[in-house]
């Protein structure tokens, strides 16, 4: 299971949403190709020949793009060489799409349709309610509000095995330590310093 960043941005209303789909790293080469470093599950959707993507910098539009040792590198119109290309490093890429796409594979959400989601365990327990996704290198992490605290569980089959869109609801499958905050560490005993010599 994965989730794809999202944010409210300009000129977006109820009915869309921005999606990142990526960020700008390095540039490569002369021409000014950048390596992109990818953000979203569906790079061959989204990063594709004349693409066009909303940045700080003003919109980008893709020419080519290719995989070259695990890296994206892709080339823009607006971005005839490599100095131009370096000044983009950080940049991040934002696409527009409808509030109600749903990605292709069933096993993949956007984040705004996790949040707000009633949280509850395979017994019927309610938890609390989606409030972020934390997106890691290992996996994505739901950040749970509960009445007086947050927990974070991953975003992994085994532990939500469940996700009701329609019903506004996920399922966890709770498991010893998973909903428990780690206890705070105990105060020392009071000891008084060992006596020294007089």
């Amino acid at each position: 299971m994965t989730a794809e960043q999202w944010t409210f941005g300009k000129g977006v209303g109820m009915t869309s949403i921005e999606l990142l789909v990526g960020k700008i790293g390095r540039a490569h080469g002369l021409r000014g190709d950048v390596a992109v470093d990818v953000r979203t599950d569906e790079p061959d959707k989204r990063l594709v020949n004349g693409a066009v993507f909303t940045t700080e910098r003003g919109p980008l539009t893709v020419v080519s793009s290719r995989w070259h040792s695990g890296r994206l590198i892709v080339h823009f119109t607006e971005v005839p060489d490599r100095t131009a290309a370096e000044t983009l490093r950080g940049t991040e890429l934002r696409v527009e799409v409808p509030r109600d796409v749903r990605p292709d594979d069933p096993d993949e959400f956007y984040d705004h349709q996790l949040v707000g989601l009633r949280v509850e365990t395979d017994t019927g327990e309610v938890v609390g309610a989606v409030g972020e996704v934390l997106h890691l290198p290992a996996h994505d992490l739901l950040a749970v509000h509960r009445e007086h605290d947050e927990v974070l569980v991953p975003f992994v089959s085994e532990f939500v095995p469940v996700v009701d869109l329609d019903g506004g609801r996920l399922v966890l499958t709770d498991r010893p330590g998973l909903l428990v905050m780690d206890a705070a560490p105990a105060d020392p005993p009071d000891t008084e310093p060992p006596e020294t010599g007089a």
